[in-house]
């Protein structure tokens, strides 16, 4: 809120100092988030590692509704943006990164508590770096998504826990997770944003039922669904390329000449049309 200027201000030259403030509500569901992130941490340090990461998963609910609800209600600010990016690095960098080591990487040794730095690293350098580059193509996403690379991790962790697996019995797998989830953050790989999505717009009947589909198979199994989901959206920029490449072929593929029966169908056309012309002349 701004403070109007007496008219003394006007005489003297000096100005009220101004009042600053926050918006309550984007910045409730970032703390939220936040505060998700931080329980998932003093869960594993307990051993309660599914809810370690389900905390995670709520974390990212939050995540993604803060700046709808911002852009919704006409409140983004600079403060929200930052707010945003700090509690991103704590509730998808370090948690995960802390999930992890609790659960394996801390019976690896230096490698493990040297893999959980290079995440918590690579997810701050991913968010700086989006935070400052000029977005060309807002399709895509220039590297792995920190939410992302948090979902596949805190995902692993529980399967894994469901299938009572402990730590040690798939450290190898669990510190190339790690260690492969931070090098596509920082990575070139483009990964479809899904910001191109029409939610106001109309969609097929068919696409509807694919969607409550597949909220039933995550309600019938989270752990597994989820770990599949965001594992294939990990792998899907890898294969972008050559995606892009067959589509780009596609369209610029020629169209085929006009034969003798589109030749012929388009002379019966025209004749029907003079037709049509003649009766509506008469």
């Amino acid at each position: 809120m701004r403070v109007a200027r007496s008219n003394d201000d006007h005489d003297t030259g000096f100005k009220s100092p101004r009042r600053r403030g926050i918006y309550i509500l984007p910045n409730l569901f970032t703390t939220a988030g936040l505060f998700f992130g931080f329980f998932s941490i003093i869960q594993a340090t307990k051993g309660r590692f599914e809810l370690a990461a389900m905390a995670i998963f709520i974390a990212m609910i939050m995540d993604g509704l803060d700046g709808r609800i911002a852009r919704m209600t006409n409140t983004t600010s600079d403060f929200g943006v930052e707010y945003d990016s700090l509690a991103d690095v704590i509730a998808f960098g370090l948690t995960p990164a802390l999930v992890m080591y609790e659960w394996v990487l801390g019976g690896m040794g230096k490698l493990g508590w040297l893999a959980a730095f290079v995440y918590v690293a690579a997810g701050a350098l991913r968010l700086a770096r989006f935070n400052t580059q000029q977005i060309a193509d807002k399709r895509y996403f220039q590297g792995l998504p920190i939410p992302a690379a948090a979902a596949v991790l805190a995902a692993w962790v529980w399967m894994m826990d469901d299938y009572d697996f402990e730590g040690r019995a798939v450290n190898t797998v669990s510190w190339l997770l790690t260690v492969g989830t931070a090098a596509a953050m920082v990575s070139n790989v483009r990964y479809h944003s899904f910001k191109d999505l029409d939610l106001k717009g109309k969609i097929p009947f068919v696409r509807l039922l694919g969607v409550v589909l597949g909220f039933v198979l995550i309600a019938l199994d989270p752990p597994r669904m989820l770990f599949l989901l965001f594992f294939v959206y990990f792998l899907s920029g890898f294969f972008q390329p050559l995606f892009s490449k067959k589509k780009k072929i596609r369209d610029t593929r020629p169209e085929p000449p006009p034969g003798d029966d589109d030749v012929r169908n388009s002379d019966d056309s025209n004749t029907t049309g003079n037709r049509s012309n003649e009766r509506g002349e008469a």
